[in-house]
């Protein structure tokens, strides 16, 4: 099982899909990093070598910002946001929707599960 940036790729997998199991590393720069490695996309995980492996490691600290680095930077810029009282670090703190969705209906995913309201039921004839 090959380790590149703390995280443990699996060995079944092509070397592309494997490498988007690092935190911030998605299918265009995982493409990226195996055309620069001089990699073909065929290729598997276990049948990698260790130079091989090790061209890549030093790639992705070289260039890419990935893991706890990244975390961290997305974590300080939420917290810088909120900080400054702006809308977004508004809608951050609540809990709610970033970025202009409605949250009338929908929204569950950021606002949890719905929470019933004692005796608002509807009486019908």
């Amino acid at each position: 099982m090959a380790r590149i940036a703390g995280v443990n790729i699996p060995t079944h997998k092509k070397v592309i899909v494997g490498l988007t199991y690092i935190y911030g590393i998605g299918r265009y720069k995982a493409k990226c990093i195996v055309t620069q490695a001089d990699i073909p996309e065929t290729r598997r995980v276990a049948d990698l070598t260790d130079a091989e492996i090790l061209k890549i490691r030093e790639l992705i600290d070289s260039n890419y910002k990935v893991e706890g680095d990244l975390r961290r930077e997305i974590s300080m810029n939420i917290k810088r946001i909120t900080d400054l009282g702006s809308y977004r670090g508004l809608r951050h703190r609540r809990g709610l929707p970033v970025r202009g969705q409605r949250t009338h209906t929908n929204a569950r995913t950021r606002k949890g599960k719905a929470i019933p309201i004692a005796g608002k039921k509807i009486a019908t004839r």
